[in-house]
């Protein structure tokens, strides 16, 4: 794992404009608030040429322990290399407020050499040898499906919606996502991969928080290695990152309550879909919506587009009982509200186009692997998933935003199991608001 923090540096056009730290601006902002005095002036009494001195002298006036402080400090950009998916989809979850990447499994050559050593990332000694057997093999059968799959596609090209009159060039990466989008889900979730964030100092300290508390010994060096970079770019607030017993205590209980479920559920039957919304559009008596659903949605000309406060204003909570962890990276992505999942696997998902039967054995050994894992306590057992492995889903946000989400997930390009998904969750939702109906566009994700 190799943690890098990324420093800005000004474009040409705004060379002759003021340049802070972050920690310096954090205590220009933050003294600018408590003033009427203008930047301009607050600036002339700081001396740039010094810039400790005169952030040791602000933030000794504004620095009450406020987190709004640290939130000053503009976008903090980290590349984080070589770390599992787990940890990727955990730094995800965490980071509510951050923008960011991770690499893909479409466009990154992933195989049986970018798994972790089992020590690592803690898979009990007398595990290790099972462990790394089980992902070695789920590694080939992704590569034999993907492989099987290119060339049906190939032999068999109305398999995949291809745009009419499509190059060459974009014929070949559709029939490449075709294939991979489905193999994918041998894809061990242990795999190594790398992700880049930009938040503020505030946010990089909740983080660190978070995932000091994490049972995951992987997630205690990354915090480190995150405690040790953002050192370098507000030394003086990383102290907010220190450990509290609020954040431990919290993830024992997820972990135990994880535990507790996963043993109770675990399974690599393929989990037949149940999906979930839940509307809740109580408003207050002083404060009515007057605007109607077609103000609200239909003037937008696209997904990109402002809604109205009718649609705003309606709180949204979604589920799914079975989201393969494949798309649970995702659809984890989408920032708003809170999202919450056990990270069980109590099914296994595959797609119609892959035959379940020539990899029995691989699956019975696998669910065999976790069940040991968590009957032993082991935080390790995440690593024992696959992207196939299926678990519940919940997201809770505004009604704006979920539309956003189901528009975007059933659009063009989309992943056909992310349409699937939103396409019956948006089902629900149109049962329980009918009138946003004509307003809402349900794509068909092809091509892929």
């Amino acid at each position: 794992m190799n943690v890098t923090g990324i420093a800005l540096v000004s474009p040409e056009a705004a060379e002759g404009n003021p340049k802070l730290t972050p920690e310096l601006l954090a205590s220009v902002l933050a003294r600018y608030s408590r003033s009427n005095i203008g930047l301009g002036k607050i600036l002339e009494k700081v001396d740039l040429n010094e810039a400790d001195a005169s952030i040791d002298r602000i933030l000794k006036f504004v620095d009450y322990g406020h987190a709004s402080i640290a939130g000053l400090t503009g976008g903090i950009a980290m590349a984080v290399d070589d770390i599992s998916m787990w940890l990727a989809y955990k730094l995800f979850e965490i980071a509510q407020m951050a923008d960011g990447q991770e690499s893909s499994t479409r466009y990154i050559s992933m195989d049986e050499s970018s798994l972790p050593e089992p020590e690592e990332i803690g898979i009990p000694a007398g595990l290790a040898k099972e462990w790394k057997s089980i992902m070695t093999e789920s590694f080939h059968a992704y590569e034999a499906e993907y492989e099987r799959l290119d060339k049906l596609a190939t032999e068999q090209p109305d398999l995949v919606g291809y745009p009419e009159n499509a190059k060459p060039l974009v014929i070949k990466r559709i029939r490449k996502n075709y294939a991979l989008d489905r193999a994918r889900y041998f894809m061990p979730f242990a795999c190594k991969t790398s992700m880049a964030l930009v938040m503020s100092s505030r946010m990089w300290t909740e983080a660190i928080k978070h995932l000091e508390s994490l049972p995951q010994g992987e997630a205690h060096a990354c915090a480190e290695g995150l405690r040790n970079e953002l050192t370098k770019f507000s030394p003086r607030l990383v102290k907010h990152s220190k450990k509290e017993f609020s954040y431990e205590y919290q993830a024992r209980q997820e972990f135990e309550y994880s535990l507790k479920l996963g043993l109770e559920t675990l399974s690599t039957e393929n989990r037949p879909d149940e999906v979930w919304v839940k509307v809740d559009n109580d408003l207050p008596d002083f404060l009515p919506e007057s605007q109607s659903m077609e103000d609200a949605l239909g003037q937008r000309a696209n997904r990109y587009g402002r809604c109205g406060s009718s649609i705003r204003r309606m709180r949204v909570g979604f589920a799914w009982n079975n989201m393969a962890i494949a798309e649970l990276r995702d659809l984890n992505r989408h920032r708003t509200g809170h999202r919450f999942t056990p990270m069980i696997q109590n099914g296994f998902y595959l797609p119609p186009e892959v035959d379940p039967a020539p990899h029995k054995d691989l699956l019975k050994r696998q669910k065999a692997l976790i069940k040991t894992l968590m009957e032993l306590k082991s935080p390790a057992y995440v690593y024992g998933l696959l992207l196939g492995s299926q678990t519940p889903f919940e997201h809770s946000t505004h009604a704006d935003k979920f539309v956003y989400e189901a528009e975007l997930r059933t659009g063009m390009g989309a992943h056909f199991r992310y349409a699937d998904h939103l396409s019956k969750a948006l089902h629900k939702f149109w049962e329980l608001v009918p009138e946003s109906k004509p307003f809402i566009t349900e794509g068909t994700a092809e091509p892929e």
